[in-house]
């Protein structure tokens, strides 16, 4: 049984445990503003303290925008958090006789003062670990719902050297990359390989695309086929600078060696972090997209437009892999370039009712041949794109099943410690109603990659691709 369905278990039982009781007194209560989460209108002032009065506020937040929210088990959340409270006392090696999770009844606002009143007794006996208290609660009733577009954003640092570009971390990038470590780490196969070094400690010890990762810091990579938590540690964030070690085969030589690398600030090459990147392969338009930002489906047009000026081309190739998604709008207008009077998606209320996303026909037909690389990177709106373009028979999908990671579009909601909690209020659907989040789109034609072709600098997908548009 996975950790995942442990904790969902537990919550069950207790749930069924739980019984009708006194409502416990009130504590000191946020004000009835204070509860109220709006849409920033500003970029966020510094961060304060995350407190009581901040967790009150997204929980209250969560259950009058989430999509669900209205028929959510709030007791769920409640429940979360509080287990993620005692487990960070355990962790300290402190515990207080008051922190017994209270009764709950199922009635929203009963409970929440239930939980409060217990969480103010709590914290009271650990002044020095209330802000990590705070914390770790609303991290863990986020997490709760077991939304990958459910996020709280806080403690976000950057490194005071910090230039517009640079990378920090190991300098590297592998098969398996952090969103899916993180979100879906179900959709990862073995070997663990390097597709990139992008520069940092990976480029001075040597490291090539190819390079297989046998183990982490002692740990395997995959046990029975299955991500293990070790690979996150290939993905460190700024202020984390714990050196990694890494134990390695290089196939082409059968050598094997250990490096250890200390994560660290570093110079990406700019071209690589260019939105849209295009270029002639003979008689076909690639364009790679890293994103759906602002603006995004008048770059990719103008870049096919330009490549095919004084030519004529036997299609395009949209290189999508590694496309962690953005604005739904872009999506809608950059499938209208190759299809018109259609459904891209719908986007659904908890109770089913379902708004069809359309093409917008004022966006000119392209009227080549398409064929989109997608991967285990391509998310959210990466998806939204790559299923319309498969379900309208628009184009071809080669290379590997997409994220499974678009549960709604997101809106960011600002609370009062200046940090920002972002829930989708719709469920997205596919153009024929299928459910994508967490199954993905499946490619027409599966290309998987493979350590001997990143280390000959070889790209099977890009040469299938090729090959269907030039038949």
């Amino acid at each position: 049984m996975t950790a995942a369905r442990i904790a969902a278990a537990g919550i069950a039982l207790l749930l069924a445990a739980a019984c009708a009781a006194p409502t416990p007194p009130r504590g000191e209560a946020g004000t009835a503003a204070g509860t109220v989460c709006a849409r920033p209108q500003d970029p966020p002032a510094a961060e304060t303290a995350t407190t009581i009065d901040v967790i009150e506020q997204a929980y209250f937040c969560i259950l009058g925008n989430y999509y669900g929210g209205a028929t959510l088990d709030a007791r769920t959340l409640l429940l979360a958090g509080f287990a993620a409270l005692t487990q960070e006392l355990n962790r300290n090696g402190r515990d207080v006789p008051e922190a017994a999770m209270p009764a709950l009844t199922g009635d929203r606002k009963a409970d929440w003062t239930a939980f409060e009143t217990v969480y103010r007794k709590t914290t009271d006996q650990v002044p020095g670990l209330r802000d990590e208290l705070a914390v770790v609660t609303l991290e863990a009733m986020v997490a709760a719902l077991g939304d990958n577009h459910a996020r709280w954003a806080h403690g976000v640092e950057r490194h005071p050297d910090a230039y517009d570009g640079d990378g920090y971390g190991l300098g590297l990038q592998a098969n398996v990359d952090g969103p899916q470590v993180t979100g879906n780490p179900g959709t990862a196969l073995p070997p663990l390989f390097v597709t990139a070094v992008e520069g940092g400690a990976a480029h001075a010890a040597g490291l090539r695309p190819g390079d297989v990762v046998e183990s982490i810091d002692g740990s395997a990579p995959f046990l029975d086929g299955k991500a293990t938590a070790a690979i996150a540690a290939l993905y460190p964030r700024y202020p984390q600078a714990r050196p990694v070690r890494l134990r390695l085969l290089r196939e082409s030589t059968g050598r094997r060696w250990s490096v250890t690398l200390k994560p660290g600030l570093y110079q990406r090459d700019l071209a690589t972090l260019q939105a849209v990147r295009s270029k002639l392969l003979d008689d076909v338009a690639y364009v790679r997209l890293r994103g759906f930002g602002s603006d995004a489906a008048n770059r990719v047009l103008k870049a096919v437009a330009r490549l095919r000026t004084g030519r004529t081309l036997s299609g395009v190739v949209l290189d999508l892999r590694g496309n962690g998604g953005g604005s739904p709008v872009e999506a809608v207008r950059l499938v209208s370039a190759f299809a018109h009077g259609k459904i891209t998606a719908y986007q659904c209320t908890a109770e089913g009712d379902c708004e069809a996303m359309r093409t917008d026909d004022t966006v000119e037909l392209v009227g080549l041949p398409l064929v989109v690389l997608t991967d285990r990177g391509c998310a959210s709106a990466c998806e939204h794109f790559s299923s319309a373009i498969k379900d309208l028979g628009a184009g071809r999908l080669v290379g590997t099943r997409t994220a499974g990671v678009v549960s709604g579009p997101a809106q960011p909601y600002l609370l009062s410690d200046n940090t920002l909690l972002s829930l989708p209020s719709r469920h997205h659907l596919g153009p024929d109603r299928e459910v994508i989040d967490r199954i993905g789109v499946p490619p027409d034609h599966h290309v998987a990659p493979a350590p001997r072709d990143a280390a000959a600098g070889r790209d099977p997908a890009l040469a299938r691709a090729l090959t269907l548009l030039r038949k």
